[in-house]
């Protein structure tokens, strides 16, 4: 059968350094297939080239046996070939039906009809999301539900996901992967980019891992097992105890309670909730989305206020406080990584010195008016070197890092600030299993030095690996606490939903 897409010899490099070496690839009708790698190995470089949003340096395409060059994404959709993106590229002002309809609408527009048919649209794909709502309302779940819909709208013959079940609960995903599944059966073919070797193991009819920007390894699907996947991704066997058993494992001792939150409130979302956090230990939080889990330790780290009466008490040190801008909370040496690094972690069109010193002037620890340009690239060669932030060098804008190396950014912008609570929201989002490695020793060395840290996580083995106590989260407050030592995935998830 002649391949819908097929590419010889493919490169791209940028400022000279290649992201991509002359690589082969083929996509052909009806079949589902899982493009593997570490963050820079060239996933999402070689499929935006053949989505059109990157031009290859060297290499020919082929679209149905026909030699093509796409000069942009809208080319490239015009012959049936789709992405979503791994940072969702929806436009924030409009509403959701507005997105989808977005490059398709007709001349004259009855905006009722348009609300209606998204309305009938998601639904058949069993996406809760309101058509009407405006795309800056919504959580990182539902723009990812919004840029799937999108894609399948538009009919295309190939879609690209870059990552798209990183932010969505074990329940979504079960829809995403019967959506993809019908997909397949409509012939539609499919490239699956992602981190959760489980997931490309299960869905994909074959698999191809790029190591360093070239092709290590393709085939069917049947011929690799996760130990083979990771040696051929890293170049190097990984131990399948990643997310290891802590039932033997000692548990670090918690150490003086830095952080108590008593009967917290905000509206309808985070509701009497109460906890304390010990330094010297890691304190894991577990929630389906919409539990209010993140909604809690924004108010903790003032990005949202609890409220205004009866919004009860937060204690750090033992001493109320009542943060009204992240800043306050800052200057007390708490810290919050974002789950969302596009919207809320990174400055993209800046630099990684650039980005990391801002975490310094955001804590008000320098001076904003005086910036020692020496001293900011010291700082950024520091914390590239500890971060193993992969780069040309600290001048390299992070929009072009790749998703990894960008969360590395984040967690270097919080890390500068040299907290005493931190707080990381989905740590290892979008990142592959080299990197969670680093980040998960990069926590656990906080918890070692003394630090109080809180990681919230969907992926119950990280929050069952990292935690020396575990909470669980459900409509808005935390509802029941686990040691490691007797906790099992199924106890944790029946907390989380009953």
């Amino acid at each position: 059968m002649e391949p819908i897409v097929r590419l010889e010899g493919v490169s791209k490099t940028y400022r000279g350094v290649p992201a991509v070496t002359g690589v082969d690839f083929e996509l052909r009708k009806g079949e589902i297939h899982a493009l593997l790698g570490e963050n820079g190995a060239g996933k999402s470089t070689l499929t935006k080239i053949i989505s059109g949003a990157v031009e290859a340096s060297a290499g020919r395409m082929f679209h149905h046996g026909k030699e093509v060059r796409f000069a942009s994404p809208h080319e490239a959709l015009k012959a049936g070939i789709a992405m979503v993106f791994q940072e969702t590229s929806l436009v924030p002002s409009m509403t959701v039906a507005q997105n989808l309809y977005l490059g398709s609408e007709k001349f004259l527009n009855r905006l009722r009809g348009i609300y209606i048919a998204a309305q009938q649209f998601l639904q058949s794909l069993n996406f809760p999301v309101d058509p009407a709502a405006t795309v800056e309302t919504l959580g990182a779940a539902k723009r990812q539900m919004v840029e799937i819909a999108r894609a399948v709208h538009h009919n295309a013959e190939v879609i690209i996901f870059d990552e798209p079940t990183a932010t969505l609960t074990p329940e979504e995903k079960r829809h995403f992967f019967a959506l993809v599944r019908r997909l397949k059966a409509r012939g539609v073919a499919v490239i699956f980019i992602s981190h959760a070797l489980e997931e490309a193991l299960l869905l994909s009819d074959r698999i191809t891992i790029l190591r360093d920007g070239e092709l290590v390894a393709s085939g069917e699907t049947a011929l690799f097992d996760r130990e083979k996947i990771v040696a051929a991704m890293v170049g190097r066997t990984l131990s399948t105890a990643l997310y290891k058993d802590r039932s033997q494992s000692p548990l670090r001792k918690p150490g003086r309670r830095v952080l108590s939150v008593q009967d917290v409130s905000m509206g309808s979302i985070v509701r009497n909730n109460s906890f304390s956090v010990f330094e010297g230990q890691i304190t894991g939080v577990f929630g389906l989305i919409g539990s209010g889990r993140t909604e809690t330790f924004k108010i903790v780290s003032g990005i949202y206020k609890r409220d205004f009466r009866r919004g009860g008490i937060i204690e750090l040190d033992d001493k109320p406080v009542r943060y009204t801008v992240p800043r306050e909370a800052m200057k007390d040496g708490i810290v919050y990584v974002t789950e969302d690094r596009k919207s809320e972690g990174i400055f993209e069109t800046m630099s990684i010195a650039e980005n990391l010193f801002a975490g310094l002037l955001a804590a008000g620890r320098e001076k904003a008016w005086v910036v020692s340009f020496s001293e900011m690239h010291e700082l950024a060669k520091t914390w590239t070197d500890t971060l193993s932030i992969r780069a040309i060098n600290d001048n390299a804008r992070v929009v072009e890092l790749s998703g990894g190396n960008q969360q590395k950014v984040v967690i270097g912008k919080g890390l500068v600030q040299e907290p005493r609570i931190v707080i990381f929201d989905e740590p290892t989002r979008g990142v592959d299993v080299g990197a969670i490695v680093e980040i998960h020793q990069i926590i656990n060395k906080l918890a070692d030095r003394g630090l109080a840290v809180v990681v919230i996580s969907s992926y119950l083995p990280e929050i069952m690996n990292l935690s020396d106590r575990i909470l669980v989260c459900r409509q808005g407050r935390i509802v029941e606490e686990f040691s490691p030592r007797e906790a099992t995935e199924e106890k944790i998830m029946y907390a989380a939903v009953h």
